[in-house]
């Protein structure tokens, strides 16, 4: 290679020695350029450095405060080279370097300024071996040394030292390689300290074993109370993808990485076989994070894609990567360098190759998704990103934005489906949101998605979008039944289908496959508070109350300042008659209107007759226009069929959108015996019984 590498990555087995200058930012800058012109010096001086390039088979990576060298020919050349190094550095005292070495897939790459760069796990894990030692040492992995060892001439050479802990809590089990002048015999400061630890821990034993057995029961107790779905194994082909880092010179085009992650994503949820996470959750994290395992496990996930893309003028590159997270191994990489107008088949191949990787089998009509174009018009696709990347910020002012761009992407392309669904999302969330002018806004709303499923009648956003008027613009549950579904069929990893069609079919009184669906829905989305929030109120329903308040005290965690949270729990609490439980939930709520209802809730559960009639009469006080339905459930809980049919049919008249859920909320479903409960239900549009 020496010098150069192809520009697409192609994944070899190579043998990497990582070298770092030891206190190199306590250096003055002058020094910190000596520093490094001598030890490019005492590398260029190395025989295995000179042999291995004029072979060819070198590739040489600068690092700022070190290098890496790559070698292709066999695992001893790392370790001669380090070795020879060592030995020059016997008449150098002043230059202190520590070394890494191990053996594993490697890519090369080159970027914009035409300057090789590497990437892969052998890259990854020969610095995290180097990073345990100190100055002088020279690490190997055990990998490494094991074929090292094959060799006998190495093995006197070879001391090993245990393991260490590295990047992302990961346990490297490291060995020395030292002997006569070369190389560093003294125990690395890490594994020193992790001898005391250990012998502080023997000191302490009899005392952990006198709080052993406490300690299990809490556990136990706390364990079964809080376990998530994420502490079992996550399935093999299960995926999360990462936001993509933004490397363009131009931060502003951080909307087009974010894009790239989305459109791969989408394509990965339409595969049946793979379980994605959505972006909602996986938003919550940055890219290439420091603690894979502990991601994937929160994410109830077994791989992970990172990746990265740099814009340049009507150039694009895509670095992408696929991670087994449980031990930070690559299964694959790949660079893409391609002009914008190729930017769609890019997405295409890199979701067939993570496809491929993780075997996951895709039907004909998949295949057909995954490599269908959403637009020819690159106009149209970059305004279109810019628009999902305000969307996602869900205030006024950004969904304003968003449709701006969304219009201005459906004007470049009249025919632009994706473009159609998203915009009717966002005019319905600013009429929701903002209550101004309402109708024109779900009038819009409703257009484009009517739009986008005429314009594209495979596209599952379009579907969804279109459910989405339905069930809460005209109360038509079984067209928005109809509609969801076809989105799942078309997206059946994607969680927001299934989301929706649990409202509807919890609205049609089918709680438990309500909640089936919910369920199946947070293991795609586990960070999404709302979709906690909704499994909450529908285990309340079914009196399954010990898991509704987990799922209660998750929607919190997640978002501990949303309005409405704090009230769910306050509702499980006095549906199950632990009013001052509920009290104090309520008290907690940040929204004064959702606290206001909580309090009533909660006041009624304690007991208090006076209290209770108080915080009923302040709830009618503030919010009889806008809280109809809430005020029918505080009655119906309060046994009173008559007054809760009068808010009922109040609500009704206010277009109110809680009197769908009259079949699935936990009070007002006890009075499903009242004939006057049926009469409503035909009144609404809802099939009782269902």
């Amino acid at each position: 290679m020496a010098g150069e590498v192809k520009k697409e990555i192609q994944l070899e087995i190579a043998h990497v020695l990582f070298i770092d200058i030891v206190g190199y930012s306590k250096l003055s800058i002058n020094e910190q350029h000596a520093a490094v012109e001598e030890l490019n010096q005492v590398v260029r001086a190395s025989e295995q450095f000179q042999r291995a390039e004029a072979a060819g088979r070198l590739l040489k990576i600068a690092t700022g405060d070190g290098m890496a060298l790559v070698f292709y020919a066999s695992p001893e050349a790392p370790a001669h080279c380090a070795l020879e190094i060592s030995r020059a550095l016997k008449e150098r005292s002043r230059l202190q370097l520590r070394m890494g070495i191990h053996s594993g897939p490697v890519s090369g790459v080159v970027d914009v300024n035409n300057r090789p760069n590497l990437a892969g796990a052998g890259l990854n894990m020969a610095q995290r071996v180097m990073a345990c030692g100190d100055a002088g040492h020279i690490l190997v992995s055990k990998h490494a040394a094991e074929d090292l060892g094959e060799y006998e001439h190495w093995r006197p050479l070879l001391h090993d030292l245990g393991e260490c802990e590295v990047k992302h809590g990961m346990r490297l089990s490291i060995v020395n390689l030292y002997g006569g002048e070369v190389g560093n015999p003294q125990l690395p400061k890490k594994f020193q300290a992790l001898k005391k630890r250990r012998a502080r821990m023997r000191w302490a034993a009899m005392t952990a074993v006198l709080l052993a057995l406490a300690a299990i029961v809490a556990g136990i107790a706390m364990f079964s109370r809080y376990r998530a779905p994420s502490t079992l194994a996550a399935p093999e082909k299960s995926i999360a993808v990462l936001p993509f880092e933004n490397r363009s010179e131009e931060k502003a085009n951080a909307y087009f990485a974010d894009g790239i992650q989305d459109e791969i994503l989408t394509r990965l949820s339409k595969i049946a076989d793979l379980k994605v996470i959505s972006r909602t959750s996986t938003q919550h994290y940055k890219s290439a994070p420091e603690n894979l395992p502990e991601i994937a496990r929160q994410l109830g996930v077994a791989n992970i894609v990172e990746g990265s893309v740099q814009k340049v003028g009507d150039a694009v590159r895509v670095n992408v990567q696929l991670i087994k997270a449980a031990n930070d191994s690559h299964l694959w990489a790949d660079t893409f360098d391609r002009k914008l107008t190729d930017i769609f088949s890019v997405e295409t191949e890199v979701a067939r190759a993570i496809a491929d990787q993780l075997r996951a089998k895709l039907t004909g009509q998949e295949e057909q998704l995954i490599a269908a174009k959403p637009t020819d018009n690159l106009e149209a696709y970059d305004a279109y990103l810019q628009g999902r990347y305000y969307e996602q910020h869900y205030s006024a002012a950004d969904l304003r934005k968003a449709i701006g761009f969304y219009e201005a992407a459906i004007r470049s392309d009249p025919h632009y489906a994706l473009a159609y669904a998203a915009l009717s999302k966002s005019w319905w969330a600013l009429g929701d949101i903002t209550g101004e002018d309402v109708v024109e806004a779900n009038r819009k709303a409703r257009a484009a998605a009517e739009r986008a499923v005429a314009e594209d009648p495979n596209l599952a956003d379009g579907h969804a979008a279109l459910g989405q008027i339905l069930i809460s613009v005209d109360w038509n549950a079984t067209g928005a039944e109809a509609e969801y579904r076809r989105a799942a069929e078309l997206a059946p990893a994607s969680a927001e289908p299934k989301i929706g069609l649990s409202s509807v079919l919890a609205d049609f009184g089918r709680i438990e496959e309500a909640v089936e669906l919910l369920q199946q829905a947070v293991r795609l989305e586990p960070l999404t508070a709302n979709a906690h929030f909704d499994l909450a109120r529908l285990l309340t329903t079914l009196g399954r109350y010990d898991e509704a308040v987990q799922s209660a005290r998750k929607a919190i965690d997640l978002q501990p300042g949303g309005a409405g949270t704090w009230e769910m729990l306050a509702l499980v609490e006095a549906k199950r008659g632990d009013g001052e439980a509920a009290l104090r939930a309520a008290a907690q709520e940040t929204d004064a209107d959702w606290r206001a209802y909580a309090i009533a809730l909660a006041q009624q559960a304690r007991g208090d007759g006076v209290a209770a009639d108080a915080a009923l009469d302040a709830l009618i006080a503030g919010h009889s226009d806008d809280m109809s339905f809430q005020i029918a459930t505080v009655y119906a809980f309060r046994g009173d069929a008559d007054k809760t049919f009068e808010w009922l049919d109040r609500a009704y008249e206010k277009r109110d959108p809680g009197v769908m859920a009259i079949s699935d909320n936990p009070f007002t479903r006890e009075l499903r015996s009242d004939p006057r409960f049926v009469a409503f239900c035909k009144k609404v549009g809802l099939p009782w019984p269902p």
